[in-house]
């Protein structure tokens, strides 16, 4: 069974990637593919710290959806 959140700890150090992060150098949100396809999101300032785990298809809905303007109400 898989489960949406893991232990950053259990996902090794190794593979982490920062491709959200912002300018005053802290607060990143890293991200690895894993080796069954799903993807690992994490804290950078926490990597021993809950690591939220999407399918594939999930990421791909996410990234889309943040293009098309989906998440700017989060913002303010």
């Amino acid at each position: 069974m898989h489960r949406h959140v893991r232990d950053g700890r259990d996902l090794g150090a190794h593979g982490w990637r920062k491709p959200w992060s912002d300018d005053a150098g802290g607060a990143c949100l890293e991200v690895k593919r894993l080796g069954d396809g799903h993807v690992a999101m994490r804290q950078s300032t926490d990597p021993g710290g809950p690591a939220l785990i999407l399918t594939a298809v999930e990421m791909a809905r996410f990234v889309s959806g943040v293009k098309a303007g989906e998440a700017d109400g989060l913002l303010s």
